[in-house]
Order: structure tokens, then sequence, then C-alpha cells
């Protein structure tokens, strides 16, 4: 289906990509400061998941809507903005026990999962992003095209789970650092709602 020099410039290319700090990167970052190693995965990989059903839009043709219609686009923005300013806004004014120890809404990995599948969908950027990038691998010649962007979306979920996982490990030791911290622990809900609401205007400022 493809030839190994596809395959090793497509994975160069995805890992020059991922070497550019994003909001994905942001979120996996926020969500491991906020719930350790285990909920930093578990966003990783809602992520890869939304990039994979991504990939089924592309190869069906959805996306095209968000390059060719500015309401479409403008609709997707709004909706993913406005999700990702609730969920900064929820932990910034999170309820505190006590006057010096904010607590921030317990979250689970699962319900971390399914909130970064929700984040990555509703970015029409990834969407025009997978519509622009992914047809420069696929050949007509070469076999089915939805086996060729299925293949492609596997491989480029697969690196981005891994790449969101060591990421996640690698800063284990500063969420306990932050969390053992009597004096930050107090801000810790503003800082990872700030961080939050932050991504979500830079997708809302995004250009087509």
């Amino acid at each position: 289906m493809f030839d190994l020099t596809s395959i090793v410039t497509y994975v160069a290319v995805i890992i020059g990509l991922f070497l550019i700090p994003g909001p994905a990167v942001l979120l996996v970052i926020t969500r491991t400061l906020q719930g350790g190693r285990n909920v930093g995965i578990a966003t990783g990989l809602g992520i890869a998941a939304g990039d994979l059903i991504h990939t089924l839009c592309a190869a069906l043709g959805l996306s095209a809507l968000l390059m060719t219609s500015a309401l479409a686009f403008n609709i997707v923005k709004v909706a993913g903005a406005g999700y990702l300013i609730y969920l900064g806004i929820c932990a910034f004014f999170a309820a505190s026990s006590d006057i010096t120890r904010a607590r921030l809404p317990v979250v689970t990995p699962t319900r971390a999962f399914f909130q970064a599948v929700g984040a990555e969908l509703l970015n029409p950027k990834t969407a025009i992003f997978f519509l622009a990038f992914l047809p420069q691998f696929v050949h007509p010649e070469s076999g089915s095209l939805l086996s060729q962007f299925a293949v492609l979306g596997l491989i480029f979920s697969g690196l981005s789970a891994v790449y969101t996982s060591l990421i996640s490990i690698m800063i284990r030791h500063l969420s306990r650092w932050i969390k053992s911290a009597a004096k930050l622990r107090r801000w810790e809900g503003k800082f990872i709602g700030t961080l939050f609401v932050a991504l979500g205007l830079r997708v809302a400022f995004q250009q087509r």
C-alpha cells in the first residue's frame, strides 16, 4: 500500500510537527499537573482518539465543509473555544474547603479522556490540518483510499499517544512538587483554569 520512503517521510514530518508545541500539548500538561500521570496519559489518548475521528472525517470528505464554509468553520471554532473556556472557568472558581487550599474538581482518567476527545473534535484547525496534510500521502493507484487514510491516521494517532504519554511521565515530578507546596496549592485551581482559558482563546482567535 505504501512504500518505505513514503512512510519514513510521513513519520519524519509528524515528529517535526510534534516538536512545535500546540494546544494538544498544553492540554496534556495542564491535565497532568491537575490529576497526575494517569490523567495526563488518558488526556493524550483522548486527543489521539479525536485525531482518528478527524481522519475518518477527512476520508469521507466531511472536513471539506470547514475549508469551504466560513459559517461552518466559525460554528465549530466558537463551540470548541467555548468548551475549553468553560473547563477553565470551572477550575478557576473551584470551591475550597478552607482559605489556603483550593480543591479542584476530581478528574478521573476516564473523564479526562472523553473531555480531551471533545476538545480535539471541536478544534476546526485540526480538521483542516488533516484534510490538507493526509491527502499528500494518499495515492489512488495504491488501493483503497479509505484504507490508506486509516493507516495514516493510525500512525499519526499512535505517535501522538506515545509523545503525549512521554510528556506526562517527564513532568510527574513537577506535578508532585506543585501539589506538595502549601503556598502554591492555593493557586493551583487558578493556574490550571488560566491555562484552559488561554487554550480556548487561542482556538477562538486562530485564522482559517
